[in-house]
């Protein structure tokens, strides 16, 4: 299985990873930093604290979680359609791509609740399928760890990981409640399990955890709208939540290139329009495909991004993440340099806080 993944190491020397430069980062590097420092818990942020505690409203949390999500697709249509007609706009192809994928499962109904897909990582027929097929590669076998993305169409997956005995790391849906909680099949029951695979799930039962935590993933399971099998490039719903949680995931030293990327969607969904020239350096490459109908191994030469690239990540979004503003103030002051910062965007309230 090593052999079929590729290995993209780069190596980050103690004394030389404080020093860089503010300019255009070529995609084989980045802002990498050492966490050589604990940073508070949110106490404020994590719903998983709440989950012994009989003030826990699981109906209220899902409505607000519903609403929140909603408003977020609501701005997204907007912006996207936006960017997709401006020919200038260095997003426009890939908004193109993503509508088309999800007319096509609509149109073609493929596609499962929660409809309609647009502006989701879109919810498929064969889900548990490709699912299976997930959880009979070795690599998932002999994981301890699994870090999974908290979409509808990886909720099987989810729970096969738990069912399997194994860690589920997932993040709170876009990272509005705090960063990443671990899931273990020795707190839960059989009749907990299936619950626990969901967003109220992850909140009563999951032990929330900060940057400063020493894990293992061993394995990342991503959600997709759309994937080149030849290449291995990938395109997400558009919001960037995927790869800030691989990029903390850089910083603490819970993964590395060697730690195989692997989505599940429909076979629809393979594409061979995505122009590697014009990926980000952020972006996440897969290394196994799973479909309802096969595996697919893509070889992919693509780099892994190395960390968080601060140039690329706007004040907006910088200001309504948490841990990611508490990343960034701990650096600066460790460092004595100011990070970089990307250019401005709009954004949906989903990440707003209220403290």
């Amino acid at each position: 299985m090593d052999a079929l993944l590729p290995k993209h190491c780069s190596s980050f020397p103690i004394a030389s990873k404080h020093a860089f430069k503010f300019s255009s980062i070529p995609r084989t590097k980045a802002l990498h930093f050492p966490l050589l420092f604990n940073l508070e818990k949110s106490r404020n942020c994590s719903n998983a604290v709440r989950r012994n505690e009989p003030t826990f409203n699981e109906e209220a949390y899902e409505a607000e979680r519903l609403s929140l999500d909603a408003a977020a697709r609501k701005l997204m249509a907007e912006s996207s359609e936006k960017e997709a007609q401006d020919p200038e706009d260095p997003k426009a192809w890939k908004w193109i791509i993503r509508k088309r994928i999800w007319d096509l499962m609509e149109a073609r109904n493929i596609a499962q609740f929660p409809r309609p897909v647009h502006n989701r990582i879109p919810n498929f027929v064969g889900s548990h399928i490709a699912a299976g097929k997930l959880s009979e590669l070795e690599v998932f076998k002999e994981a301890t760890c699994v870090k999974v993305n908290p979409d509808t169409p990886q909720k099987q997956v989810r729970f096969l990981a738990l069912d399997g005995g194994k860690k589920l790391l997932t993040p709170q849906p876009r990272l509005r409640t705090g960063f990443f909680s671990i899931l273990e099949h020795s707190v839960l029951s059989p009749s907990t399990i299936k619950e626990a695979c969901t967003s109220v799930g992850v909140a009563k039962y999951g032990k929330p955890i900060g940057l400063e935590e020493k894990i293992k993933v061993d394995l990342i399971v991503i959600g997709s709208v759309a994937v080149d099998p030849k290449t291995g490039a990938r395109l997400g719903k558009g919001e960037g939540f995927a790869e800030l949680e691989y990029g903390m995931l850089r910083y603490m030293d819970a993964i590395d290139d060697s730690t195989p990327v692997i989505t599940s969607l429909h076979d629809e969904q393979l594409v061979d329009d995505i122009p590697i020239d014009k990926l980000l350096v952020h972006d996440v490459p897969v290394d196994i495909i799973c479909t309802p109908s096969q595996v697919i191994f893509t070889n992919t030469s693509i780099p892994k991004p190395q960390g968080i690239y601060w140039d690329k990540l706007s004040p907006e979004k910088l200001g309504q993440i948490r841990i990611l503003r508490q990343l960034k103030s701990k650096i600066e002051r460790e460092s004595g340099q100011k990070l970089p910062c990307g250019p401005s965007e709009t954004l949906p309230p989903t990440a707003r806080r209220t403290s």
